[in-house]
């Protein structure tokens, strides 16, 4: 059966350079961020554009051409799904975070 759940598509800026981490094992992940356009109505009455900041990751050849391909300022498209996960920051307090797991890229 087809599985039509969790399914995310943006298209946007990369607004800071990718973190690449390497393991042991020599797979790799990518951490970045993305911003997507958006317009909304102000309380003037004015149509405005602000952005929505969005957190991605990619595993293996996903993240090798992040790390190549991805600088900041580039325009790409991603699909991917929603992932919820818990850590603890710093100072051990735990933390939830939302991301998106990147299964196609396209650089635009």
């Amino acid at each position: 059966m087809l599985q039509l759940s969790n399914h995310i598509t943006l298209i946007g800026d990369i607004k800071s350079t990718p973190k690449i981490t390497k393991f042991e094992n020599g797979n790799k992940v990518a951490r970045l961020n993305i911003a997507t356009e958006k317009n909304y109505r102000a309380n003037d009455g004015k149509i405005k554009t602000g952005w929505e900041w969005h957190r991605l990751f990619a595993w293996g050849n996903l993240a090798e051409f992040i790390e190549t391909y991805g600088v900041q300022g580039k325009k790409i498209a991603v699909h991917g799904k929603l992932v919820n996960r818990t850590y603890l920051n710093p100072n051990g307090q735990k933390r939830n975070i939302t991301e998106v797991e990147v299964q196609h890229i396209i650089g635009i």
